[in-house]
């Protein structure tokens, strides 16, 4: 007898473990019910995050805009017959271009001719651009980005323009032509509105879910009969309903008042 009681205690005990081994798991499918009884929570946090991004977009950063300029590398020879030798030189020369195009004498050239000197230093002139080359061509490209569109366009020709003299000097090479110069932009290149709105409206959705699925896996309260065999293996025998007893839960409240009425009736004759 001793025995079977021991037996069924040790079973209850592993039974008990690993319902606590249970607990510790994540249920997908209860957290994909909590997001849908949530939804319209999910859906306002959406809305809202949408509307702050927007907003932060419109009012807090400063648009900026982008002006290109395009060069032509090539070095010709024999009474400018470009032929296969030039060529090779000139795709060897497009990464020494790519540098030249950013030194600080070239730069404060153009600092210059544009008369920059009180608004904008090398470094600043620098983060401004941009110097690529396509693969496979001999084409420099050179983009400014800054919140004038005029002063973006004006920089990118200052310094096509300034490369025309200043590169030939210093590689011994004739100077690359410039082919397409910088145009005023008219629209903004950064930022996007669209962009920006959808970002918010994911992150606002997102931590709205965070914080459902937080506050779901911290709540330890027991709400129903499958909860206590979900976490104790216990299956309970009764359930006690909560609500309104309607008219009995007013006539008791009735007569508790009578009854602490005459006890303080009886205590001031006493």
């Amino acid at each position: 007898m001793t025995t079977n009681n021991t037996n069924q205690t040790a079973v209850r005990e592993v039974r008990i473990d690993t319902n606590l081994q249970d607990e510790d798991e994540i249920d997908l499918v209860e957290l994909f019910y909590l997001m849908i009884d949530n939804i319209e929570k999910i859906m306002l946090c959406l809305v809202v995050g949408a509307i702050l991004a927007f907003a932060g977009t419109r009012f807090l950063i400063t648009p900026k805009y982008q002006a290109t300029a395009k060069m032509y590398i090539v070095s010709a020879s024999q009474n400018s017959v470009v032929n296969l030798s030039d060529l090779n030189i000139s795709n060897a020369l497009r990464a020494d271009y790519k540098e030249l195009l950013t030194s600080r004498v070239l730069l404060e050239d153009v600092i210059d001719d544009l008369n920059l000197q009180e608004t904008m230093t090398y470094r600043q002139l620098l983060s401004t651009l941009t110097i690529s080359n396509p693969t496979d061509t001999r084409i420099i490209t050179i983009t400014s980005t800054t919140p004038d569109p005029q002063l973006s366009a004006d920089i990118a020709n200052s310094i096509a323009n300034q490369s025309k003299i200043y590169l030939p000097r210093i590689m011994q090479t004739d100077e690359p032509s410039v082919y397409e110069p910088a145009i005023v932009p008219t629209t903004k290149a950064s930022p996007s509105y669209s962009k920006n709105t959808l970002i918010g409206a994911l992150l606002g959705a997102l931590a709205c879910m965070a914080v459902l699925v937080i506050r779901f896996l911290m709540n330890d309260t027991l709400t129903t009969p499958d909860d206590v065999y979900k976490y104790f293996g216990i299956q309970p025998l009764a359930v006690i309903p909560e609500g309104d007893l309607g008219a009995f839960n007013t006539e008791y409240r009735k007569s508790s008042d009578k009854k602490k009425k005459s006890k303080k009736e009886k205590g001031a004759k006493a």
